[in-house]
């Protein structure tokens, strides 16, 4: 996804769902709040759920998926999930209420991420906490450490986030 066919989304919008860089760092960055980790749920999975990214089938089961809400100051700003080798999971996510980037990088060990893909997604009980009608801008992506699969991870935003960005299309974007 390398972003060249995605004009209607205004730059903003196009870094943070097409770039590589860490959303926890640039939430944090915009509203100037700490990102908070509210753990909605950690539990093994013998194999992913049926809507889960097809990447996730190249990751090492048994899995661990992780779901949590991002929250800054008063808004939830994000939904995410998360898949994991169980082992892998094990190792690095120590600190089960701080961000995934968080836990990656406290050993300053190099990363890689790839964007997947991007998805609008509606569901009532995202419209229930972000307070929103959807549908929501999703990203998936994978981080690779050593040329290999670490986390395959799905993030929601809420259109909150339009604050600081300016207001993005809802509608499906013809590639160009």
């Amino acid at each position: 996804m390398a972003g060249e066919g995605f004009k209607a989304l205004s730059g903003p919008w196009r870094l943070l769902l097409l770039g590589d860089g860490s959303p926890t760092r640039h939430l944090r960055l915009l509203t100037g709040n700490e990102v908070e980790i509210e753990l909605i749920g950690m539990k093994k999975e013998a194999t992913p759920c049926k809507d889960a990214p097809p990447e996730v089938k190249e990751l090492k089961p048994p899995l661990l998926r992780r779901q949590v809400w991002l929250k800054c100051g008063e808004y939830t700003l994000a939904w995410a999930e998360s898949w994991w080798n169980f082992n892998e999971a094990e190792k690095h996510l120590i600190n089960k209420s701080q961000p995934i980037w968080k836990s990656l990088t406290e050993d300053k060990s190099e990363l890689f991420r790839e964007v997947d893909g991007l998805a609008l997604m509606s569901s009532p009980w995202l419209e229930e906490r972000f307070k929103k009608e959807g549908p929501f801008w999703s990203r998936h992506y994978r981080f690779f450490r050593k040329k290999r699969e670490l986390t395959v991870i799905r993030e929601v935003f809420n259109p909150k986030i339009e604050i600081w960005l300016g207001n993005t299309p809802r509608i499906k974007l013809q590639i160009e």
